[in-house]
């Protein structure tokens, strides 16, 4: 069945009208030379007139290709694509032809700019980093090819070399989230303008902390996008007056992407190229179309059975009902064909149920532009009914109740509706009413549609379970918040009501702490007796002998008659009762008494708890819980329990979701991974299935059009932002006309990566960070497969030279270094001579002979000297990031130089994170150091995660007194022992943020010792907890913000300052000087002195046994 939505008809409409204007838009990342423009569009390269018209494609590749560059000369486009699955370095000719790749590394390489010889083509990559983590820096190749040459500047993410070649104005600072508009944190770093031969830097001045962007030089003067006056505009700077003049004065759309080349700036606003006269300071816009025959824009058949979700059955389990990609589809258990039942590119069909009684079908649907409840035959071949949801933002959870009357569902506020499928009416009752990323609500009706049980939070942010009378909305608490309960099950007798519950949450009751980490969790199962006088379903059994009949006389055998054995069946049946639906009675009084802890259940991390058959239940086991996440693995084993045999079995392996059907006899479950698959099973079965067996081999497959589903992933991020934004005036956004000033570019969206575009664009209005927008189906590209050798290299005597050998270190399991392996003598110093038999010059790139060697056994030929003579081979593995070799480099040599500095007194401990990693590595490396009298803690480049309490608490720990300690010399412990008890300084930088902003502001707070460094990101809010787009990729809208104490929003879009500024300069970083890392050990040192350690001796001991006489 074809249905037109409302998304559809947006889209068609608004295609027609980009069509009919002939001019095209989203025209992004222009470079300029005398005659042409080169431009990015449909993640291709194209090449136009200055004077604009039809532009010609010189790229035509599916995968990305952008960050054009025209060579000073006009002549050659340098850009960044992604032919061989990573972004590289390639050039081509303006009359078009075959790209020519450039660069090799696995490492992602971008192009920023030319050489003014137009010899080399400069390029930003996070090889080589001289950071903890991948940070850009810039290099340089030849176009003809050859090694890379790295550039001074230790890092640098946008720049532009001066005509003369004397000077680059460049931008240090990468930035997690350039389209964030008014943003004021700490990545908002100054131009510079450094010489390139004694590396002195001048700073371009700005009035405020604002966003400068995209230097590029025209003679002296250097043009700039900065957002001084609120919006982005162009600037300029004069390089002999040092004076700053605002060139254009734009109000509604930023000024993006901007270049400079033959005398004029080309820049990106609106979604249109314009060029910049500056000796008139007139900008001029250039219409521009473009044409192409992008395949992967065209409608097509798509398999789609990887992304199924939303598990549904049938009553008694004749066939399966499943979400994916946005489609409904109906799968028979054996017999029949895979229905899809929407047929809807233009909107997303979500949460797919089966009504107890056969007879309906409903599901989610934002046809309308608006998500409304879709009520539908089984076959689908009748248009569906469509229920309005007023005020809903995005479903959860929906389950008809049994009598199939009505649908309940969950929403984004943790709300619960109920809908009355007959009357169409619909109600909201109170829910949650504390945000978890968990939605462990749960609700499920009672087996008479009278009672719904769901899980809800306590201000102690304990979860208790509560029934709701839908009759009269009363809601009654069962359990009595000393223990976490979730997961209730109504069992199929109405007589009793299951779930789980712990009684050792304890830390793990917040979510976004970091002392949640590592606190095991455990659920035990219990059942309520619902009413008084019920006997418990555990009563004591007894072995007995049986008793023995009594013969059968003549006289009963002529009382039967001559019925055969079928007719007595038969006559049974007929005078058996119909299936009668249970009466659930909830008699309150005492109710707690009448919990009872399942026997033979043992404690671990359960959930997803759901009944079965009468006495049956079912529930899954979380087995990679780590951290704050749950749950962290693919899939965990399904256990059943039965009252009948008291026992329970693992009913299945490698699950992560499943359903049962309403009749109890089949379940459906869905195994995680990349190979994820969906089982049928008996659910009665008096053994478990054997592993492998109900596998239901369908195919799902929709016809796909992208133009409709970009269309409504839209409409979908318009929603996202209205529904999951952490504050609801939006920051003072008005949402709906933002959204309508940003649609006229949705007819221009033509490939996944325009679309993220656009919504990153269009979210930078909120004025937020973390507005990340990411992921989706992309056109398929090759994959990467080079391989590195963990090294560091330069070129000498006509050879690759080694210079550093990198190894893991001590004690890093999880490293592997391929030249530092036992049996393999290489040593910085000595030449690379071959690869696989294959002469490695150092008019080569080294790397294009390591290409799709990561992970495979190569053999290299290395010598003392550049020659073959006396040669040695080795057979190593490339690994195909050696990243974490070189962090770890960089923290060891941190820790080598304050133990050196300090004369062996001050502990280093570096924190890349406040996730798993950082917790990992902060116990690791504090704690092992914990003789040491005081401790520089660097949390510069940290990546947030969690809030780290834990940390925080542990550095401003003080201890009570001392245990004496009888061995040695007798010196004691302190109480508690494990610690330092001297002073802390902390290093921050721009590149910490999220949870890596609030552990300084929380060190700070606390007073325990001061921050050196520079201002942190700032960008101090959550994400979690929202639904992806249809095809798998994310918009994120931040859920919580951080307010202090004094009810102020705190650290967003500011950052924590230093109480210590020190910037690391190029010089003193060239210089190999780490001016942060000094200053840091200078004042703990200075702290240490102010005040030393106490040095305990064991006093002298008591005498209270000593007799006064």
């Amino acid at each position: 069945m074809l249905r037109r939505s409302i998304v559809t008809a947006i889209a068609l409409g608004l295609t027609a009208r980009g069509v009919a204007a002939q001019e095209t838009l989203l025209l992004r990342q222009p470079s300029v030379s005398e005659r042409h423009i080169a431009f990015a569009y449909a993640n291709n390269i194209w090449i136009v007139d200055r004077s604009g018209g039809a532009a010609r494609r010189l790229t035509s590749f599916q995968g990305n290709s952008a960050q054009p560059k025209l060579s000073p000369d006009g002549k050659i486009v340098a850009f960044t694509g992604t032919y061989a699955g990573n972004a590289d370095v390639y050039t081509v000719p303006i009359e078009g032809g075959e790209p020519v790749r450039l660069t090799w590394h696995p490492g992602p390489d971008g192009v920023t700019g030319w050489t003014p010889d137009g010899k080399r083509v400069v390029f930003s990559s996070t090889r080589q980093t001289g950071a903890p983590s991948p940070t850009l820096r810039f290099f340089s190749v030849s176009t003809e090819g050859g090694p890379e040459e790295p550039m001074p500047m230790p890092r640098a993410f946008q720049g532009h070399i001066n005509a003369a070649g004397t000077h680059i104005a460049y931008r240090m600072a990468s930035s997690w989230d350039d389209e964030r508009r008014n943003y004021r944190g700490g990545q908002n770093k100054p131009i510079w303008v450094m010489n390139l031969k004694t590396f002195a830097v001048d700073t371009i001045a700005r009035p405020l902390n604002s966003k400068e962007l995209d230097p590029a030089w025209i003679g002296d003067d250097v043009f700039f996008i900065s957002d001084r006056d609120g919006v982005q505009n162009v600037f300029k700077y004069d390089g002999r007056t040092k004076a700053v003049a605002q060139m254009t004065r734009f109000t509604d759309f930023d000024v993006k992407t901007l270049d400079a080349g033959a005398g004029v700036v080309v820049f990106e606003q609106a979604g249109r190229l314009h060029i910049l006269d500056p000796k008139t300071a007139r900008a001029t816009p250039v219409s521009i179309s473009v044409r192409g025959d992008f395949s992967w824009m065209m409608p097509q058949w798509k398999d789609v059975s990887t992304r199924v979700t939303g598990l549904s059955l049938s009553p008694t389990g004749k066939r399966a009902l499943v979400e994916a990609r946005g489609e409904i589809f109906s799968i028979p258990a054996e017999k029949g064909d895979v229905r899809n039942l929407t047929h809807s590119s233009g909107s997303a069909e979500r949460s797919p149920t089966w009504s107890p009684d056969g007879r309906s079908l409903s599901w989610f649907s934002d046809a309308s532009g608006e998500y409304t409840l879709m009520i539908s035959t089984q076959d689908g071949q009748t248009a569906p009914r469509s229920i309005a949801l007023p005020g809903m933002s995005f479903p959860y959870t929906p389950a008809w109740s049994p009598d199939s009357r009505k649908i309940l569902f969950t929403d984004v506020g943790l709300k619960l509706w109920v809908v009355d499928v007959v009357a169409g009416t619909v109600k909201k009752y109170d829910g949650d009413p504390y945000m978890n990323p968990q939605r462990s609500m749960d609700p499920v009706w009672s087996p008479d549609s009278k009672w719904i049980a769901f899980a809800k939070r306590l201000p102690s942010l304990y979860r208790v379970i509560v029934v709701l009378n839908t009759e009269t909305g009363e809601q009654k608490q069962v359990t009595d918040g000393l223990a976490d309960a979730t997961s209730p099950a109504w069992d199929a007798s109405g007589k009793f009501l299951w779930f789980l519950a712990s009684t050792d949450y304890a830390l793990r009751s917040q979510w976004l702490d970091m002392t949640s980490y590592e606190r095991p969790r455990t659920n035990a199962l219990y059942v309520a007796v619902l009413k008084n006088g019920e006997p418990t379903p555990f009563t004591p059994e007894s072995d007995e002998e049986p008793t023995t009949p009594a013969p059968v006389t003549p006289a009963a055998t002529a009382a039967a008659g001559t019925q055969t054995p079928a007719m007595v069946a038969a006559a049974a049946a007929v005078a058996a009762p119909a299936p009668r639906i249970p009466t659930v009675t909830i008699d309150f009084e005492n109710l707690s008494r009448r919990i009872i802890a399942v026997p033979a259940v043992a404690a671990r991390d359960y959930a997803l708890l759901k009944s079965g058959a009468a006495g049956t239940v079912f529930f899954w086991e979380n087995v990679g819980a780590s951290g704050p996440a749950e749950p962290t693995a693919p899939g965990g084993p399904l256990y059943r329990y039965t009252v009948k045999d008291r026992k329970t079995v693992t009913f299945a392996t490698g699950v992560a979701a499943y359903t049962i059907s309403a009749d109890g006899k089949k379940l459906l479950y869905r195994t995680g991974g990349a190979q994820a698959a969906l089982f049928l099973v008996d659910a009665g079965a008096a053994t478990a299935p054997a592993a492998g067996t109900g596998r239901m081999a369908a195919t799902l497959r929709m016809w796909w059009d992208p133009k409709l589903e970009y269309a409504q992933m839209f409409e979908e991020a318009r929603r996202k932002v209205r529904d999951y934004f952490y504050v609801p005036n939006l920051h003072g956004t008005d949402w709906p006309k933002v959204v309508a000033q940003y649609r006229q570019f949705l007819p221009f969206v033509a490939h996944r990566t325009d679309l993220n575009y656009l919504l990153d664009w269009m979210g930078s209005e909120l004025a937020i960070g973390h507005s990340y927008v990411n992921g989706g189906d992309f056109p398929d590209v090759p994959v990467n497969t080079a391989g590195l050798l963990g090294a560091d290299m330069t070129v000498n005597n006509g050879r690759y030279q080694f210079t550093r050998i990198y190894d893991a270190e001590s004690w890093n399991p999880d490293l592997r270094a391929p030249l530092a392996a036992p049996g393999i003598d290489v040593k910085a110093g000595e030449y690379l001579l071959a690869v696989n038999g294959q002469d490695v010059r150092s008019t080569d790139n080294l790397f294009r002979f390591l290409d799709g060697t990561a992970n495979r056994q190569v053999v290299i030929t290395v010598n003392s000297r550049p020659t073959m003579e006396g040669a040695r081979r080795y057979t190593v593995v490339p690994v195909a990031n050696d990243q974490g070799l070189r962090t770890r480099a960089w923290v060891e040599g941190n820790r080598r130089i304050v133990d050196s500095l300090s004369g062996g007194k001050l502990a280093y401990v570096h924190l890349p994170n406040t996730g798993q990693g950082g917790y990992s590595q902060f116990n690791r490396y504090y704690f092992a150091q914990q003789n040491k009298q005081g401790a520089v803690v660097d949390e510069r480049y940290n990546g947030g995660g969690s809030a780290a309490d834990y940390i925080i608490e542990l550095l401003g720990r003080d201890y009570d007194g001392y245990f004496n300690n009888p061995a040695g010399d007798r010196t004691p412990f302190a109480s508690p022992s494990a610690g330092i008890w001297g002073p802390k300084v902390m290093i921050i930088n721009e590149m910490a943020g999220s949870g890596g902003d609030l552990m300084p502001y929380m060190f700070r707070r606390r007073k325990i010792g001061p921050l050196v460094g520079t201002t942190t990101w700032g960008g101090l809010v959550a994400t979690s907890d929202q639904a992806p787009f249809v095809d798998g990729g994310g918009l994120v809208a931040p859920r919580l913000g951080f307010f202090d104490r004094d009810g102020k929003w705190a650290v967003e879009n500011e950052g924590v300052a230093p109480d210590i500024e020190v910037e690391n300069f190029p010089r003193e970083v060239i210089a190999g000087r780490d001016p942060q890392l000094e200053r840091a050990v200078q004042e703990a040192l200075r702290l240490l002195a102010a005040n030393p350690p106490r040095v305990m001796k064991e006093p002298t001991g008591a005498t209270w046994g000593k007799r006064k006489n």
